[in-house]
């Protein structure tokens, strides 16, 4: 796995094709759309075609005119764990990081692993927030802090890759009814009852779960 910190020199891939994932540093790495995406979930329709974004619930972190990254937050990867990972980069004290269940975040750069993480703990230069207590940290200092009683912080998850799409591709699936867009709340961002995340995120837009399914089923 690559933890690295995320750049704006790094180049744009869709989320239908290998290759580096869209990334920015903090705040100071370039402008953002005052009417994007970032720090909102969005939430896969019914029937969208592609088995990797069925009934996926994506963490957008940057979303401006030429760039689009997110996350995936209810995808756990059978059998990998914090614990497990951390043991196998040799990271020390990962006897002692919380034995949780690891996120695939998306398609692209599968090897390269991000953690989404409460706002207590910051790095200044590779911190990116993303919404009011929430921030996500991609360097090797996270994991270290994460055995750290004292000094990691209160809620986190470790995402291996993401989804990110080419300038206009996400506006594009958008306007094509593809996604539904809702705020994010930290509990479908954290927790582990992963099979209820999609229904839940709609439950925040005021619409049943069940219902958009058979609707979907039924066009």
């Amino acid at each position: 796995m690559i933890l690295c910190q995320m750049t704006e020199s790094d180049p744009p891939a869709s989320s239908q094709t290998s290759g580096d994932p869209l990334s920015q540093g903090p705040a100071d790495h370039g402008p953002v759309w005052s009417e994007g995406l970032a720090g909102k979930l969005l939430i896969a329709m019914p029937g969208i075609g592609d088995p990797r974004f069925e009934r996926a619930v994506i963490l957008m972190c940057v979303h401006s005119a030429d760039q689009a990254m997110g996350v995936t937050v209810n995808r756990p990867l059978d059998g990998v764990t914090l614990r497990g990972v951390m043991g196998k980069l040799g990271v020390p004290g990962a006897e002692t990081a919380p034995e949780q269940a690891v996120l695939s975040g998306g398609p692209v750069e599968r090897e390269r692993g991000f953690v989404l993480h409460t706002d207590d703990y910051e790095t200044l230069d590779s911190t990116l927030p993303i919404t009011p207590g929430v921030s996500m940290t991609a360097t090797r200092e996270v994991l270290d802090a994460l055995t750290d009683a004292d000094r990691r912080p209160v809620r986190s998850r470790l995402v291996l890759g993401c989804a990110s799409w080419a300038p206009g591709q996400l506006e594009d699936e958008l306007a094509q009814n593809v996604w539904l867009t809702a705020e994010a709340e930290p509990g479908i961002i954290f927790d582990d009852v992963h099979d209820t995340k999609w229904g839940r995120a709609l439950g925040r837009l005021g619409i049943s779960a069940d219902r958009l399914s058979a609707a979907a089923g039924h066009a």
